[in-house]
C-alpha cells in the first residue's frame, strides 16, 4: 500500500523509510524516457542521490482538486542541501507573521529597515534595486522568486528569527525540517541573533521597532551529515574529508513539496497545518512563483542573464522560453552539487496540470566546495527531460473531468518599453 506524503513527513527521517520508497507506475513512466543522460541518471539513483515525486491532480465534477502522489527512490533520511528552496518557506513565514503582528499600518508592502548591533551584521536603509529605494516584506519576496537574490532571504529570516522560524514550522507538522542559516558566511552562534529593525509609514516616521532577536532554543545535531571524499575549507585549501552538512539547512523533499501544495491547493491540506495567509497573499504568492523576469518592471532584471526559464528547471531547455499558455508555479535551489525544483505547472493549452519535485546530486569528483559540478551536462539536461516525460504523459492522461484552471490565470506585469534605468546584471543567487 502506498504511504502518504504527509504521513512520510511526519515521521522522523531515521524511522520514515528503511528503503527508499518506488512506485512502479512513476518508474514505469520514467523508464520510457530514452534520453542518455536521463537514463544514466535514472539507473544509479544512489550516486546521483536522486529523488522525485510526482503528484497528479484530479479534479471532480465540481473541479474540487484530488491529489494523488508517486515517488521515485524517496528517502527522507538521504540529505541534499536544499539552497535557496528554503527562501519558499521563509516567505510564507513572513507574511504570516506581519498577518499574525496585526499592527495597524504595516504590511507587505511597508517601508522597512534594517539596524545592525553585532559586527558582522549589516544594516540595510535602500533597496537599490527597487524604483523608489523602499526595501519592503513584498519586495524581498518578489526577489527571492523571480531569479532566486540571496540577501532577500537574510531580510526575511532577520524578521521572522531563526527560533520564530523553526516553532513555526514545528507547529504545522514539518518537525523534519532545520532552517537555522543565513546566506552570509555566519557561524552556527552568529545565525542566533537577529538585526533589530524598524517598520516606516509613507512620511518616514516609525511604526513599530522590533529590536535584535537571540534564539536560544537548541537543535538536534545527533545525526552527522557527512557528504564526500574531499573539501574546500574557508581558504581553498584542499582537506581529504568529507565536507560536514550536519550544521546546514535541511528540508526533505515531501516537507517542500507540501509547503508548496499549502499555496496551490490550501483546501488539500488540514487548517492547523496551512500557514495564515490573507487572499491578497495567496494571490501575490502565485503571481511572483510563476512571473517570468522579462515580465517584471520593478525589479528590472537583464533578461538576457535571467531569461523566462531560469528558475524553472524543469522547462529549461536552449529556447530559454516555455511552451504557449504554459505556466510553471514553483521555487529552485542549486548548491554544493545539489539542483532542486518543486513545481506546480499549468498547460492552460491543453488543460493539464501536475506538480512535480526532484533533486540530485552532480559532483563527480566527489570534492565539495570546489564549484566544480556537472550542473549544466548532467543536472540541467536531466530536470528538463523529467519536466518533459511527466508534460507529455499527463497530456496523454485520461481524466473523467477537463480542470477549469481559470483560478491559476495571473494578470501579469509588463515593462514600460520606456524606462531608461539600467538592468540588473551583477546580482547574487
Amino acid at each position: 500500500m502506498r504511504l502518504p506524503l504527509f504521513l512520510i513527513l511526519l515521521l522522523p527521517p531515521c524511522a520514515a523509510n528503511a528503503q527508499p520508497r518506488t512506485d512502479s507506475l512513476l518508474a514505469r513512466i520514467l523508464r520510457g524516457n530514452n534520453d542518455a543522460v536521463f537514463r544514466a541518471v535514472l539507473s544509479d539513483p544512489a550516486t546521483y542521490r536522486l529523488q522525485v515525486i510526482y503528484t497528479q491532480v484530479n479534479r471532480d465534477r465540481r473541479n474540487k482538486p484530488h491529489l494523488v502522489s508517486y515517488t521515485f527512490n524517496l528517502d527522507p533520511s538521504l540529505y541534499f542541501n536544499p539552497a535557496s528552496t528554503v527562501k519558499l518557506p521563509l516567505a510564507l513565514l513572513a507574511l504570516e507573521k506581519l498577518n499574525d503582528m496585526k499592527k495597524p499600518g504595516i504590511d507587505k508592502h511597508t517601508t522597512m529597515r534594517f539596524d545592525s548591533s553585532r559586527p558582522w551584521q549589516h544594516p540595510l536603509d535602500r533597496d537599490t534595486t527597487q524604483a523608489e529605494g523602499h526595501p519592503s516584506i513584498a519586495h524581498f519576496i518578489k526577489r527571492a522568486f523571480l531569479i532566486s537574490e540571496n540577501d532577500p532571504y537574510n531580510r526575511l529570516y532577520q524578521f521572522v528569527g531563526q527560533g520564530g522560524i523553526q516553532r513555526s514550522l514545528r507547529e504545522k507538522g514539518y518537525g523534519g525540517v532545520r532552517i537555522t542559516r543565513q546566506f552570509a558566511g555566519l557561524t552556527p552562534e552568529q545565525n542566533r541573533y537577529t538585526n533589530p529593525l524598524r517598520f516606516e509609514d509613507a512620511s518616514g516616521s516609525v511604526i513599530y521597532r522590533q529590536p535584535e532577536g537571540y534564539n536560544a532554543d537548541s537543535f538536534d545535531l545527533s545525526r552527522p551529515i557527512l557528504l564526500g571524499s574531499a573539501h574546500l575549507n574557508a581558504a581553498d585549501s584542499l582537506i581529504k574529508a568529507p565536507f560536514d552538512f550536519t550544521r546546514h539547512n535541511n528540508l526533505p523533499l515531501a516537507s517542500l513539496q507540501r509547503m508548496l501544495q499549502s499555496v496551490i491547493f490550501p483546501e488539500t491540506v488540514p487548517k492547523h497545518d496551512r500557514f495564515r495567509l490573507t487572499p491578497s497573499d495567496r494571490s501575490f504568492l502565485l503571481q511572483y512563483l510563476s512571473q517570468f523576469p522579462s515580465e517584471t518592471p520593478d525589479p528590472k532584471y537583464d533578461t538576457s542573464a535571467f531569461y523566462d526559464s531560469y528558475v524553472k528547471f524543469f522547462f529549461r531547455d536552449a529556447t530559454h522560453h516555455l511552451p504557449p499558455g504554459l505556466r510553471v508555479f514553483n521555487k529552485v535551489g542549486w548548491s554544493y552539487g545539489f539542483l532542486t525544483d518543486v513545481s506546480y505547472v499549468a498547460d492552460f493549452a491543453n488543460g493539464v496540470e501536475f506538480m512535480l519535485a526532484a533533486t540530485l546530486y552532480v559532483n563527480s569528483d566527489d570534492i565539495l566546495n570546489d564549484g566544480r559540478y556537472e550542473y549544466r551536462t548532467v543536472g540541467y539536461p536531466f530536470l528538463y527531460q523529467l519536466g518533459q516525460t511527466i508534460w507529455h504523459y499527463e497530456k496523454s492522461r485520461k481524466r473523467a473531468h477537463r480542470p477549469d484552471l481559470s483560478a491559476f490565470r495571473i494578470g501579469y506585469e509588463h515593462r514600460d518599453p520606456a524606462d531608461q534605468r539600467p538592468a540588473l546584471k551583477d546580482v547574487d543567487n
